[in-house]
């Protein structure tokens, strides 16, 4: 029998042996029980009781797995028992069927087995064996580690975990839920958290949300649950590269209803319009709802007088509430409720009908004048009860009516100042000078503002001008800069002049005197209020020069302008990065005629451009085949000029390792110093070094700060000697063939101007050339007619016509002797040449006589012969003669 029961035991599950015992084939939880065994015999009858417990069996619910490791990470053996909670459970661990020893190194926990640190000596069979008094289970699993160095194992490539696999709920009840869940591979990055996530269908279905989160060595976890609320979960791995897909989503887990815990937050009650007030609240989320038919009832009355509660239940999260006078409080209660029952009572808020427009405006409105941009009010405030809603502030409004200056127009939008709170005093600023205003107060409360107070108007004092509307900077040439600008757009004022300050600098002029950028002596001119022109007589063709021009009034200075003359051609940037790895140009000095250079790379073939002295022959020394053209200078003018502007100057092209490139390096040097500016695609951050060497092995660095402009000068520099110069970044190394060469000037050039390259006086000395030619040419013409005798007009009647000189109207003549006439021309070659003509004037004459006499007219005897023959030697002489070609050509 069985608990008292009168019936014998029969079924399936029973069988009673001849001998009386009772067999049980599978004990179950209903069977457990008293138990009465009843004997009888002729003799009498014998009964014994006993008592049966059923109890759940020991189960190791998962188990160790086989898993193969890397030497010094950390593996974990699971072994999460599931057993009868009256009996106590007794988990042991077994290494290769032997008591495990626990070290410093392993850690023994509720659900498994953490090894740190694994090596060699930890690889071998692992059994976990759950024990209880009545029964026992157990798991075995292989654990293999890999002997990889450590140094690989820094080598191997990282990723983020794999998604955790096989989630399982365990441990059901009304409130909490057991989520268990099989890590992923780590990826050679240690995981370090897991986030469970929840996803609920009645209000958000498909949306996840983050229900807690878990350190790496956890992969099970207790999580507390809502009412109300059909759960699924997944997991999702974290390590330092990243976050793991999401695991596929567990089975569904529906928890039992219950009344709401709490009621919503954020009750406010406002009014829209000035008879109504709206009520609203913050509605409950889906884990807050805790049931079915989510509903909130909404009480509300007036604070004073206090009256009754009027209520109403909605399903939203808003209520209005119409016909309530203006602006009064109210209390106001938001309770939540659905099909369990109520939220515990909610706590009350104060909100107010609503507003209407003030009733009133602010009198007796007083202004004084602080200075040219700022007034101080001063009014009657209104009383609280015109307000007719909640005090906000009270307004200015005021607009530029016109200009104290004729013809000047302005713009007359409305602008105000707002005051908070009540208060009866402010400040207005931000005026224009020399301006007539006119101003209105108003009172403003949550509906908006009140009716305006009478009109004000007044004048603000002269002030300080802005400044001029533009400077432009335009310089014809090297010897002066014209500036040009216009009045300013406020004048704020008289213009009474303009104050016009010129500094001189090098470099690109700075704030101060920085990276190299020397500051001279500032020069200040005052000029006159209608002048808007400046010439400006430069001191030297290289410095630039820093601008500042300001307006003034009978106040004083207005603010500044200040503009820097632009740079000279040889500095501008040449444009966007190269695509070359590297351009090198060797600098050729004004004062000398460019080379090539004497040393190129094997792998190159150098490109030479004649030009003039202020250009450079270049050689690429690159892979690609970007080559720098020059142009030619078209006169000996522009020559010179560049030659001033620019003593030496080069330029290369970088591109670093990471594709960021410096370009246009340029050198523009002087005898002692030298200024080097550059381009570059670096980050901002990014600071350089400038190194130089010079030709006698003379090596220096100089490191040039992110802040300032990419430029630097190398002062202290030797007149006449070459350098080397890199531009690199302070992280990185220069290249032994990405430098560039400069050569500073002579000494005694520094800034002077060369008088011999200058084309006007180039110019003057052809000319004096010309001039001095062609008074050489007519002398020696004069010279030699001076030696002809004219004896046409006296013996024209014993000319014979036959005589070729006659048509020439004279007679050659010579010296018997051979010897030149006093102050007479000799031929160019140093000798004396004998003229040719041996006819005699005899056989012209009248008389037999063989010579004549003129007085006075000729020294020494004159014979011409009849005879016209010539020796070949003769012509040869008269041929080369130069004063024969002088002949032929008079």
């Amino acid at each position: 029998f069985k608990n008292g029961q009168g019936s014998t035991l029969y079924g399936d599950n029973y069988k009673t042996h001849e001998n009386g015992s009772l067999e049980m084939f599978m004990a179950r939880k209903e069977d457990q029980g008293i138990y009465t065994c009843v004997a009888t015999n002729i003799l009498g009858k014998a009964e014994a009781q006993v008592r049966l417990e059923v109890k759940d069996p020991t189960r190791i619910v998962r188990g160790p797995e086989d898993q193969v490791v890397k030497r010094g990470t950390m593996p974990r053996l699971h072994c999460r028992v599931r057993h009868d909670p009256t009996l106590r459970l007794m988990v042991t661990w077994l290494k290769d069927d032997a008591p495990l020893y626990l070290g410093n190194r392993m850690k023994k926990e509720e659900d498994g087995l953490t090894i740190y640190g694994v090596t060699e000596k930890d690889q071998g069979d692992y059994t976990c064996v759950a024990s209880t008094e009545l029964d026992k289970d157990l798991a075995k699993a292989y654990l293999t580690v890999l002997a990889i160095p450590a140094n690989r194992l820094r080598d191997l490539p990282k990723a983020r975990p794999d998604q955790p696999r096989d989630l399982e709920l365990t441990d059901l009840a009304e409130r909490s839920v057991r989520l268990t869940w099989i890590p992923g591979d780590d990826n050679n990055s240690p995981i370090t958290d897991y986030i469970v996530q929840f996803e609920e269908d009645r209000f958000q279905p498909g949306v996840w949300h983050d229900h807690s989160r878990y350190p790496g060595s956890v992969n099970s976890a207790v999580l507390s649950l809502s009412p109300y609320v059909n759960y699924q979960f997944r997991v999702i791995a974290v390590n330092d590269v990243g976050s793991s897909v999401p695991s596929a989503p567990s089975e569904r887990y529906q928890t039992n209803g219950a009344r709401p815990e709490i009621n919503p937050t954020g009750v406010q009650g406002a009014g829209t319009q000035k008879n109504n007030m709206e009520i609203t609240w913050t509605p409950l989320n889906a884990t807050q709802a805790y049931g079915p038919n989510l509903r909130y009832i909404v009480r509300w009355r007036r604070r004073d007088p206090r009256g009754s509660w009027y209520n109403e239940t909605v399903r939203g999260a808003r209520h209005v509430v119409w016909n309530t006078p203006i602006f009064v409080p109210y209390e106001i209660k938001v309770q939540a409720e659905n099909d369990f029952g109520r939220a515990p009572e909610p706590d009350t808020y104060i909100g107010y009908s609503g507003e209407d427009y003030p009733k009133a405006a602010p009198t007796d409105v007083r202004i004084r004048v602080l200075n040219s941009t700022a007034i101080a009010l001063t009014w009657t405030r209104v009383h609280l009860d015109t307000i007719q809603g909640q005090l906000k502030e009270y307004r200015a409004y005021f607009w530029r009516d016109s200009s104290l200056l004729k013809n000047l127009w302005v713009s007359k939008k409305r602008q105000f100042v707002s005051f908070p709170g009540d208060r009866n005093r402010g400040i207005v600023s931000r005026l224009f000078p020399y301006s007539n205003y006119k101003l209105e107060m108003v009172v403003t409360n949550g509906r908006g503002d009140g009716p305006r107070s009478e009109m004000k108007e007044f004048p603000t004092p002269e002030g300080v001008p802005s400044a001029p509307r533009y400077l432009r900077i335009r310089q014809p040439n090297l010897e002066i800069i014209n500036l040009e600008w216009d009045h300013p757009e406020h004048p704020n004022g008289i213009i009474t002049g303009y104050t016009l300050q010129y500094t001189p600098c090098t470099l690109p002029c700075l704030p101060s005197a920085v990276n190299g950028s020397r500051m001279g002596r500032t020069v200040v001119e005052n000029l006159s209020p209608n002048q808007t022109r400046f010439t400006l007589q430069r001191s030297d063709p290289i410095s630039r020069y820093r601008f500042r021009l300001r307006a003034r009034t009978q106040v004083g200075e207005g603010e500044i302008l200040m503009e820097d003359s632009p740079a000279l051609l040889d500095e501008e940037a040449t444009g966007p990065p190269p695509t070359a790895v590297e351009e090198t140009s060797p600098e050729t000095t004004p004062e000398t005629t460019p080379e090539t250079s004497p040393t190129t790379s094997p792998t190159t073939s150098p490109t030479t451009t004649p030009t003039t002295t202020d250009t450079t022959t270049t050689t690429t020394t690159t892979t690609a085949t970007t080559t720098t053209t020059s142009t030619a200078a078209s006169t000996a003018a522009s020559t010179s000029a560049a030659a001033e502007r620019a003593p030496a100057a080069t330029t290369r092209h970088e591109l670093a390792a990471n594709g960021s490139s410096i370009w246009d390096i340029r050198a523009m040097a002087n005898s002692n110093w030298a200024n080097i500016t550059w381009s570059h695609n670096f980050s901002a951050g990014t600071d350089f070094v400038v190194k130089y060497i010079t030709s006698n092995k003379t090596e220096k660095s100089i490191p040039v700060k992110a802040q300032g402009p990419s430029s630097v000068q190398l002062a202290d520099l030797t007149p006449g000697m070459m350098y080397k110069l890199w531009v690199f970044p302070i992280w990185s190394h220069p290249s032994e063939h990405s430098y560039i060469t400069f050569t500073t000037s002579s000494a005694y050039t520094k800034n002077q101007v060369d008088i011999a390259t200058q084309g006007w006086f180039i110019g003057l000395m052809c000319a004096i050339a010309l001039l001095v030619l062609i008074l050489l040419i007519v002398c020696f013409i004069k010279r030699s007619r001076g030696g002809k005798y004219p004896v046409r007009d006296n013996k024209d009647e014993h000319l014979n016509p036959e005589d070729k000189n006659v048509e020439d109207g004279s007679f050659d003549y010579s010296d018997e002797d051979n010897k030149p006439l006093p102050n007479s021309q000799t031929s160019l070659d140093g000798t004396i040449k004998q003229q040719e003509s041996d006819d005699s004037l005899v056989d012209y004459g009248e008389g037999g006589e063989g010579q004549f006499n003129e007085d006075g007219s000729f020294i020494g005897q004159y014979t011409v012969k009849k005879d016209k023959e010539e020796t070949e030697g003769n012509e040869s002489s008269e041929a080369t003669s130069p004063v024969n070609a002088i002949y032929s050509l008079a």
